[in-house]
């Protein structure tokens, strides 16, 4: 009897062995090499800018494409290396998971919008300023507000070195400060702010002003995200059910995103011109005939639903400096047909557009034959946009017609008709006398919230 038990332990031990070494057998981890292989196959294959690097010209093979690939000590170095002069914005990741999160607005965030800006006395200090604060988040419970300052996190300095470990943390705590227009004085009040899972709708403000009898639309939008086409549709129908016959529309903060929703959004404002040229696509010499197509205003948003339009022949556009990719799309694209009339200052200078190329077969390079082996993925610059009238490479950004910077002492309130910036364009809309602009030329910003985060200032391609 006790020789029977044993043999089926032994029996039924070498069944799970063999399931676990099944299971170790079906997922084997990719090797550097392997990682390495798919960033040139994919750069080699749609990257934008392939004619500037030998060896993605080159067209490498076997064990001289080895011996080059192991010649970088990490996939990121071998990137690094290929990534042109003129292209500030292809991205590699190591986790396309969180990535793919963040291209549908879902991040771990606690809500605070902020602008990091450096100290005005030369040193490499650091403030930073609330832009927004994102509803049913950490920092709204917490009363955080636009133009509150701080420039401590845990009682450390931020510095233009640190602020990346300071603000990495799942929680941390943010040192108040005042900020008279020269001088950052803590208060030595302090709140702490916890990150979780968040969605966010880039419709963040939609409203219609009613000033001197005329119906005016507003409306804020934080980030070219597919996923709320619909509620960016809602938003137009709602401005068309109120008859707005002027549309403000700002991108102050908006760093881009989903080209198509770009297109849907400059359709809401027309609609005149469905079936006309938006924009035409330059792609790398290998890909253009196959792949360059023209985008086309439309008259359905990516549901299906039909788009609100509201045929207007003029719009106003609220900029800043981190306005960028799908915002600036926008502007160039209508231009041609419209008088866009931009307010506030000069864009990034965006032109190109990306998608997703995961480690599978070209050319589809797809999630779903992805090697499962490791979650590196890369979204490189694979075509670059140019408006109908032959525009394009605006590498230093696209210049306001009437320049009005934010002042980080006196932000205003959004949506309010007395913030600075919207103040600045209702007075243009009604011949009023503008004020005094403020340049803030003593004054040059280090970063932004959402830099800390996968996919920024993406202008993302749905091919």
């Amino acid at each position: 009897m006790k020789k029977k038990i044993f043999l089926l332990l032994i029996i039924v031990s070498s069944i799970f062995v063999s399931c676990f070494n099944d299971l170790d057998d079906t997922v084997q981890t990719a090797s550097q090499l392997d990682i390495k292989n798919f960033i040139y196959r994919g750069l080699n294959f749609f990257y934008l800018y392939k004619a500037d690097n030998t060896e993605l010209n080159a067209n490498l093979e076997g064990q001289e494409l080895n011996d080059f690939l192991e010649s970088y000590e990490s996939p990121e170095a071998l990137f690094e290396y290929f990534r042109s002069s003129q292209d500030r914005f292809s991205l590699l990741v190591d986790d396309y998971v969180e990535l793919e999160n963040a291209l549908s607005g879902i991040t771990l965030n606690h809500g605070m919008e902020f602008g990091l800006v450096f100290y005005p006395d030369g040193s490499d200090n650091v403030f930073g300023y609330v832009r927004y604060v994102l509803p049913n988040s950490d920092a709204a419970s917490k009363n955080v507000e636009r133009g509150m300052i701080f420039n401590t996190i845990d009682g450390v300095q931020i510095t233009s070195n640190n602020f990346r470990d300071l603000l990495n943390p799942d929680s941390y705590t943010i040192g108040l400060a005042t900020f008279d227009g020269n001088n950052i004085n803590p208060t030595g009040e302090s709140i702490e702010l916890v990150k979780q899972q968040y969605t966010e709708n880039p419709v963040y403000i939609a409203e219609t002003l009613t000033i001197q009898g005329q119906k005016i639309g507003y409306i804020m939008y934080n980030a070219f995200t597919q996923n709320f086409d619909t509620q960016l549709n809602t938003a137009f129908g709602q401005f068309k059910a109120d008859g707005v016959s002027e549309l403000i529309l700002d991108l102050r903060y908006n760093g881009g995103g989903s080209v198509e929703t770009a297109i849907d959004l400059s359709s809401m404002i027309t609609g005149q011109f469905n079936g006309q040229l938006f924009v035409s696509e330059q792609w790398n010499d290998d890909r253009q005939a196959e792949y360059a197509s023209d985008k086309l205003f439309n008259n359905q948003i990516s549901t299906g639903e039909a788009i609100n339009s509201l045929n207007l022949n003029r719009v106003y556009v609220l900029t800043t400096g981190r306005s960028a990719s799908a915002s600036e799309l926008v502007i160039n694209g209508l231009n041609p047909y419209i008088n866009v009339v931009q307010v506030g200052g000069t864009t990034t200078g965006k032109f190109q557009a990306s998608f997703l190329l995961y480690d599978a077969p070209a050319p589809n390079f797809s999630r779903s034959q992805a090697n499962p082996g490791h979650t590196y993925a890369m979204l490189p610059l694979v075509f670059k946009t140019i408006n109908s009238a032959g525009f394009t490479d605006y590498v230093d950004g696209l210049e306001p017609d009437i320049e009005y910077l934010e002042d980080y002492s006196n932000l205003g309130i959004l949506g309010d008709e007395n913030e600075p910036l919207l103040a600045t364009a209702l007075n243009d809309i009604f011949g009023l006398p503008q004020p005094q602009p403020f340049t803030g030329n003593q004054f040059e910003e280090a970063s932004e919230s959402k830099a800390l985060l996968p996919g920024y200032q993406l202008m993302i391609a749905e091919e």
